[in-house]
């Protein structure tokens, strides 16, 4: 389906996360916090809280660059774990969280929602991610 022009970024999204590009259906985000390699897909579709919403073949294609995106962070930053979650209790826009977990990490092994404030990239942070993460966001980028 094309991307919508009544789309519009949730302002919470918008204030929590960074732009790293937009595939065929998703805006691509990562979260303001270097704690842990954080990347969300926002389907860009106005008023869409929940997957069953989406038309089936976008229900399919988020699946598809939910499952690239995955394999990808955790070939890339090498976690333990891959939580894929859509919560929504916040921020009702549909969007969904890929946050490679480690071993030990702050709030391992429980939910990072609250544990800490979060760890705001640094400028060279933010070039160091998106330099690990570019390979698979072109991927993404040019329709998984």
């Amino acid at each position: 389906m094309p991307r919508s022009t009544e789309f519009r970024l949730h302002e919470r999204l918008q204030a929590d996360t960074l732009q790293l590009g937009s595939t065929p259906l998703c805006e691509i985000r990562l979260m303001n916090d270097r704690t842990w390699p954080w990347v969300l897909l926002v389907p860009a579709m106005p008023d869409i809280r929940e997957i069953y919403q989406l038309p089936e073949q976008d229900q399919h294609q988020l699946l598809t660059e939910s499952s690239v995106l995955s394999k990808a962070m955790m070939d890339v930053f090498g976690g333990h774990k891959m939580n894929v979650a859509a919560l929504g209790n916040m921020v009702p826009q549909l969007h969904l969280h890929h946050i490679v977990r480690f071993e030990g990490d702050p709030a391992w092994p429980g939910p990072v929602w609250g544990k800490q404030a979060p760890v705001a990239y640094t400028d060279e942070g933010l070039a160091e991610v998106r330099g690990r993460l570019e390979p698979v966001l072109s991927r993404l980028r040019l329709g998984s």
